[in-house]
């Protein structure tokens, strides 16, 4: 199958190198032409993992998104969601029909690049689908070095429109085969892990983080008191779901810190620590944990909340906690909203319909 993988960071460049091993044709792109030189010549990722190491071959290593995306199946945006609606802007005179965009994870990203490509010009048949963590834990060791330190068990996957859930499948799993289906995007938007995880661990331990470049939130700063915090913060999320009815599997958080087969195998938090591979700086203000998965994540899902008539507050108190410590008071009403989207004054009913059908 040709895969296009879109994005230069850990996520993208261990996407790319794994496809490749399967046996993929993959178009590897990101946006900075001068960072993606050393790879460009070498056409060829390493992957590292406890088996050692193996040679990714890729087809096209290019920043020219016109060209990646020419003949691809599946295009998997391992971007970030603070980048989605530049990437919707520059893959609308793109798309063709038949392709499937896959963001793993996608913080709604799925329904929000969807209604961006269409208000862009964009009118081809395309099916934007989402899951609910990236399907690796992995860090680059240089521009053409990745570490991977576990690969994702289980995928559900949310598809918008859901009409297209089938269709759609059926080409992610060629890449990914233990993706499986969800009800629709919002659901696989409330299975994103980023949202419940990263909150309690970046601001329960904001000063450690604030004075030490040694310090990794993962082994040390996984305390007891921010597991009790995490786990409260996980079982809103949950009780979300139920009131909009959703069913698949809920994957609670409990089950990645005790070892159990969550979305990642039972070993994947062990091998994470054991890495030492996320012991790295991380500004308090600017690190994704705080700009994607608070401002983004956690307030989708205070406003979903809200929406379904779900009570949160410990959710709405770490939004309202990191609006203070970065000084901006949007956090609450973040750009992910449900009022910002369009779509806080839906019916139950009007929002199933949109979520199934789409914008038909």
């Amino acid at each position: 199958m040709k895969v296009t993988v879109l994005g230069g960071g850990h996520g993208g460049h261990a996407a790319a190198a794994d496809l490749a091993l399967q046996g993929h044709e993959v178009a590897f792109w990101r946006r900075d032409a001068a960072a993606l030189e050393g790879l460009r010549a070498a056409s060829r990722l390493t992957w590292i993992d406890a088996d050692g190491e193996r040679q990714a071959t890729l087809r096209l290593a290019t920043s020219d998104l016109g060209e990646a995306m020419r003949e691809a199946e599946l295009v998997v945006a391992a971007v970030p969601a603070t980048a989605h609606e530049d990437l919707a802007r520059a893959l609308a005179p793109h798309l063709r029909d038949g392709q499937v965009v896959y963001l793993p994870p996608g913080t709604f990203g799925s329904y929000l690049i969807a209604r961006r490509v269409r208000e862009h010009g964009c009118t081809a048949r395309v099916a934007f689908a989402e899951t609910g963590t990236l399907p690796y834990l992995a860090r680059k060791l240089g521009p053409s070095r990745i570490r991977v330190s576990a690969t994702a068990t289980h995928l559900p996957t949310g598809v918008f429109p859901a009409s297209d859930t089938q269709r759609a499948l059926s080409v992610i799993r060629q890449a990914y085969p233990c993706a499986h289906p969800v009800e629709d995007a919002l659901s696989a938007a409330l299975l994103n892990a980023g949202p419940i995880i990263h909150p309690p661990l970046i601001l329960l331990n904001a000063g450690p983080l604030n004075r030490s470049r040694d310090f990794d939130i993962h082994n040390e700063g996984t305390q007891p008191v921010v597991r009790s915090l995490a786990d409260r913060l996980d079982r809103e999320r949950i009780a979300t779901r139920e009131a909009l009815g959703y069913r698949s599997k809920h994957y609670p958080l409990r089950d990645h810190y005790e070892g159990r087969d969550w979305m990642y195998g039972p070993r994947s938090r062990a091998s994470l620590v054991e890495s030492g591979d996320w012991r790295e700086p991380v500004d308090l203000f600017s690190h994704r944990y705080m700009r994607e998965d608070v401002a983004l994540g956690l307030a989708l899902l205070v406003s979903v909340a809200d929406w379904a008539g779900c009570r949160v507050p410990i959710a709405r108190a770490l939004l309202e906690i990191a609006g203070a410590l970065c000084g901006d008071e949007r956090f609450e009403d973040g750009e992910r909203s449900l009022r910002r989207l369009g779509l806080d004054r839906h019916s139950r009913e009007q929002m199933s319909r949109l979520l199934q059908h789409g914008f038909a």
